[in-house]
């Protein structure tokens, strides 16, 4: 089985409540703590490149995106992002050749009860194992080629273009 590579950006999947601001806000990634706890047998390794609402992301920021994903030695990678800008992001590594990327994130924070966050990773993790090379979006249970894919605001669900 070929290694996974996991970079983190931060988004609503990585937020975490500070009481003194009474605000939500990006925290350190979850990803490592909830694969630990599932035993997986895949072989994978965390990076955090962003700590950033997908919102504030700049042109700057998905260009470092982009240098982690092309520059690595794994051809599989999993990307965590917020899920507002996760399509604009898709888009911006199209340009990397030969691998299979996937984006994925959370309406909810990972630490709530009832987040989705740990059966969008779930999704993801398979959709990079087995997708061919190239951009994919992986939400609301489905897997989607990066550039067929929106977020509906109305429904807050991913849908193909």
């Amino acid at each position: 089985m070929e290694p996974i590579l996991i970079l983190t950006t931060g988004g609503t999947i990585d937020k975490i409540y500070f009481d003194a601001k009474s605000t939500y806000e990006v925290g350190p990634p979850h990803i490592a703590r909830l694969l630990e706890e599932l035993n997986l047998s895949i072989s994978y390794r965390v990076v955090s490149v962003l700590r950033k609402d997908s919102l504030d992301l700049t042109d700057d920021d998905r260009r470092l995106i982009l240098e982690h994903a092309a520059s690595s030695t794994e051809k599989r990678i999993l990307i965590t992002h917020g899920t507002d800008t996760m399509v604009e992001t898709g888009k911006t590594l199209e340009s990397v050749a030969d691998k299979t990327i996937v984006l994925t994130g959370a309406l909810e924070p990972a630490l709530f009860k009832t987040s989705d966050a740990l059966f969008n990773i779930g999704c993801a993790l398979a959709a990079v194992q087995t997708c061919a090379s190239g951009v994919y979006i992986a939400m609301s249970g489905r897997v989607f080629p990066c550039r067929n894919v929106r977020k509906n605001l109305q429904t807050n669900q991913f849908e193909s273009l």
